[in-house]
């Protein structure tokens, strides 16, 4: 396939937030490294972190200018020197930290490029590599999970949460969602058994009206802000744990005298890239656990809403605002 030189992409210019999301039709087609694939971008994945890099609170993001877009998924179409197992013509879906998938071509790490998997197009793929394994995680090796236990899953309505859901059904929990009240039946289809309102003040209370005044066995906090006040108070004393995985509403802390005094329990950080990073092993088990689930047919194909490439400003303003339910696509063409 004989690929142009420059390509249409979308380039964050300032760290004002997606309202500075600007189209150009002549950035530059990259060149993969010896490391590296060059991939025609035929989806690209909306997340959080695309947010986050525009507003420059993401930790060792980008500086503007920058061809926004940490996910996408398409053909291969070159190749580094170094890579081998994968060749031009295959499909893959993964995830360039740097940015570059708002294009039309986007250089991704060999070793990091999943296969989309048979019988599935390219956007149905976005997520196995950004929300699946951060959900996986969360819920396994750091969270503990067993059936039997209840789960707080806040943001249930996104793309990660509604992983979250669904792993944690599977697993035999009974799950207790959060979610704003327009996204409520979206996150009831997933098979949770309560959902609360995110933005109630009583949400700790309620989680311990649900649970018999005991709290949840665990929580999967993704909102931060006031939320890890309420995530804290909603936890079972001494064995209960939060996995801390986001901080869409800002940041909070917690000190160490809450933490002897008030709450009692334990506290987990993950960032899944710093995880494939330190724990390779831990991360391999999961995408391996992964495949698995999704040859049993208990991770199905994604349903994205898809949007023009153009139109990423406004999908990411959305998103911000959080407007949006469930895993989000640009198109390119």
């Amino acid at each position: 396939m004989s690929v142009p030189p420059t390509m249409r992409a979308l380039q964050q210019t300032s760290l004002n937030g997606p309202c500075d999301l600007r189209s150009v039709d002549d950035a530059p087609v990259p060149e993969p490294g010896p490391d590296e694939v060059l991939v025609r971008v035929t989806a690209a994945g909306v997340n959080f972190v695309d947010v986050a890099q525009a507003r420059g609170t993401f930790a060792g993001g980008p500086r503007p200018p920058y061809l926004a877009g940490i996910e996408g998924a398409g053909e291969v179409v070159a190749v580094g020197d170094a890579v081998s197992g994968v060749g031009p013509g295959a499909h893959v879906v993964g995830v360039g930290i740097a940015g570059g998938a708002f294009a039309e071509y986007l250089v991704l790490p060999a070793a990091g490029a999943l296969p989309v998997p048979a019988g599935w197009t390219d956007e149905q793929a976005l997520g196995l590599v950004v929300n699946w394994p951060p959900a996986l995680a969360a819920l396994g090796p750091l969270g503990q999970l067993r059936a039997g236990q209840t789960v707080l899953v806040h943001a249930a309505a996104g793309a990660t949460g509604q992983a979250a859901v669904t792993l944690a059904k599977h697993r035999g929990a009974t799950v207790i969602a959060a979610a704003s009240a327009a996204k409520h039946d979206a996150v009831r289809a997933l098979g949770a058994d309560h959902v609360l309102d995110a933005r109630a003040d009583d949400l700790a209370t309620e989680v311990r009206r649900r649970t018999g005044d005991v709290g949840a066995d665990l929580v999967l906090e993704s909102v931060g802000g006031a939320g890890l006040a309420a995530s804290l108070a909603a936890t079972r004393r001494v064995t209960g744990r939060v996995v801390v995985l986001g901080t869409a509403a800002g940041d909070a802390s917690i000190s160490a005298w809450e933490l002897v005094y008030r709450h009692q329990v334990q506290v987990v950080g993950l960032n899944i890239g710093v995880l494939a990073q330190a724990a390779p092993q831990m991360f391999g088990a999961l995408i391996g656990e992964m495949v698995g689930l999704i040859a049993a047919g208990v991770i199905a194909p994604g349903r994205p809403a898809t949007h023009p490439l153009a139109d990423g400003p406004k999908v990411l303003a959305e998103l911000e605002a959080r407007a949006t339910v469930g895993k989000l696509a640009l198109l390119p063409s």
